[in-house]
């Protein structure tokens, strides 16, 4: 059964390669710094939506000291159109203000102070341990955790308990890419409502498609 099942994750794997060859984050920065805030700023928000404040954001305040010291009112107005603009504010603001005073101004690259850092949980840590440090890790966004789920490789909702089944079943080399290719797949054809389950090459070893009852693509 486990080597049916490796041989299945295998062939997961090779697909989503052939689908989506080379694939990165697709939120702009240019250092560790920018890409933890774009990642905070994403939580509930598509890439785009928050490409579309960060340029203006990191102009104003390109450094955890300017960040930590800017007028929330300012910090609100520049993410408001990523959603829960205060929260969010709050968060990027009060995470450079730990960088700054606690890590001399340098993101940290460890997952442990990184989750000592406000508004950063293990999706936000990992992601950028991954892009910004080389280190592999599981980013388990709402994409994955769905995808994951149809797919048959985990039962669970909890994105800690999804983590820890992805990291057992998947090579840790192909974790990086992997939740990138099911966060790509997930936003062009396995969608929370609708998917499209005739057009997906996953479907013939897809545990969500065979409960549907949907053909096999050939």
């Amino acid at each position: 059964m486990q080597v049916k099942e490796n041989s299945r994750i295998k062939n997961i794997l090779s697909i989503l390669n052939r689908i989506y060859p080379g694939v990165t984050t697709q939120l702009k920065h240019r250092n560790p710094f920018e890409l933890l805030v774009a990642t905070i700023l994403s939580a509930q928000c598509t890439d785009r939506q928050v490409n579309s404040v960060t340029g203006e954001l990191f102009q104003k305040f390109p450094t955890p000291k300017t960040m930590a010291n800017a007028p929330p009112a300012e910090l609100e107005k520049l993410v408001y159109a990523t959603g829960f603009y205060k929260n969010k504010a709050r968060h990027i603001k009060d995470c450079a203000g730990t960088i700054e005073n606690q890590f001399g101004g340098k993101v940290p690259p460890t997952m442990d102070e990184l989750l000592t850092l406000p508004g950063v949980g293990r999706k936000t840590a990992n992601l950028v341990l991954s892009v910004a440090f080389g280190v592999p890790g599981i980013v388990v966004d709402t994409h994955v955790a769905r995808l994951s789920r149809r797919l048959g490789l985990t039962p669970h909702r909890d994105p800690a308990k999804i983590e820890k089944d992805l990291s057992i079943k998947i090579p840790k080399r192909h974790w990086d890419d992997f939740c990138l290719q099911l966060i790509y797949h997930g936003r062009a054809i396995c969608r929370a409502r609708r998917p499209n389950c005739p057009e997906c090459q996953l479907l013939q070893i897809c545990q969500h498609g065979k409960s549907i009852g949907l053909p096999k693509k050939s």
